[in-house]
């Protein structure tokens, strides 16, 4: 499996600790010469975090080992759902994406329990965080993830694969990466957040819903603002129903898209976060929108109406007095 080396150029280094200090696993440590070293590199998880905060680039990270390990290689695979089902999952895909005109695919999120067989689907060659795992699926890529093919501790912890380091626990490396004012107001982010029991899920899976291989509890979608109202809408079409999100720019991905409307069977919308911006391609203008599966044949019922009128009327400015 991948593991990772720290190398280090004590030639630039000005030993200020940051690497240390952003470490969210502490895997580094001070040395006596006052140089960052390695206390235990199992630990690693190839966040780059130490590396990124490193002012003079004194420190990289690199993959070492066998990448493409697989210990599941021998285990066997749960059955993909039906055919009819699959059809349907891609009608849905095609439908919300030329109602909305949707960029990216919609992505199906699967967050396998403990005892549940893994879908027959690869496992990436160098770890990702979830958030990179997403913005891939949405462009065609199916991604399993166990635990240590995650590159964010905070990820695995929040979807119950692993239990949470202290760091994260006590929001201590919040404060450290000055999001949040002090420990007491990192400490109730975290105490806020939704997560899993520990060691109760055993891998993330992700894929274009018209791809994926396994009924997904959440499927993720990205888009403009404009778009997201249109999926918000979709869904009050039929009842006239005003939603209550949950938004923070906090775990945006992992909490926000995910965890709220899988544990509320309730859309949510999220406007990213500072991982999820930082570690991926994701434009300034685009925003997300978790919906519980059980929604999506009202989403696309309702957005098959709105597109008749609404939609094309609003897009074309039906109230704006013409130039004169």
């Amino acid at each position: 499996m991948a593991d990772y080396r720290i190398k280090h150029n004590p030639d630039v280094c000005v030993k200020c600790g940051l690497c240390v200090a952003f470490c969210p696993c502490e895997m580094l440590g001070i040395g006596s010469d006052g140089y960052p070293t390695v206390l235990n590199i199992d630990e690693c998880v190839g966040c780059m975090t130490c590396s990124g905060n490193c002012p003079k680039r004194a420190l990289s990270v690199e993959a070492t080992g066998d990448s493409l390990f697989d210990p599941f290689k021998d285990e066997p695979r749960a059955k993909p759902i039906s055919l009819e089902t699959q059809q349907l999952y891609e009608q849905w895909q095609d439908i919300s994406m030329e109602k909305l005109g949707l960029r990216w695919q919609p992505v199906a999120v699967s967050l396998i329990e403990k005892d549940e067989l893994l879908p027959d689907v690869p496992m990436p060659t160098e770890n990702l965080r979830f958030c990179q795992a997403m913005m891939a699926a949405r462009r065609g890529a199916s991604i399993l993830m166990p635990p240590f093919r995650h590159s964010c501790p905070d990820g695995t912890s929040i979807f119950g694969m692993t239990g949470v380091p202290e760091k994260l626990a006590t929001g201590e490396i919040y404060v450290l990466f000055h999001k949040l004012v002090n420990a007491e107001a990192a400490a109730q982010m975290v105490a806020e957040r939704p997560t899993l029991p520990p060691h109760s899920r055993r891998a993330t899976y992700v894929a274009p819903l018209a791809k994926t291989l396994r009924k997904p509890e959440v499927v993720v979608f990205t888009g403009t603002p404009e778009q997201m109202m249109w999926l918000c809408m979709s869904m009050s079409y039929y009842t006239g129903h005003r939603f209550d999100f949950h938004a923070s720019g906090y775990n945006s991905m992992c909490v926000e898209a995910v965890l709220y409307p899988m544990m509320e069977d309730q859309p949510n919308i999220t406007f990213g976060c500072y991982g999820c911006r930082a570690a991926s391609d994701i434009g300034e203008d685009m925003m997300f929108m978790g919906v519980p599966t059980s929604a999506m044949p009202t989403v696309v019922r309702g957005l098959t109406e709105l597109a008749k009128k609404a939609i094309p009327d609003s897009r074309n400015k039906i109230y704006v007095p013409p130039i004169m």
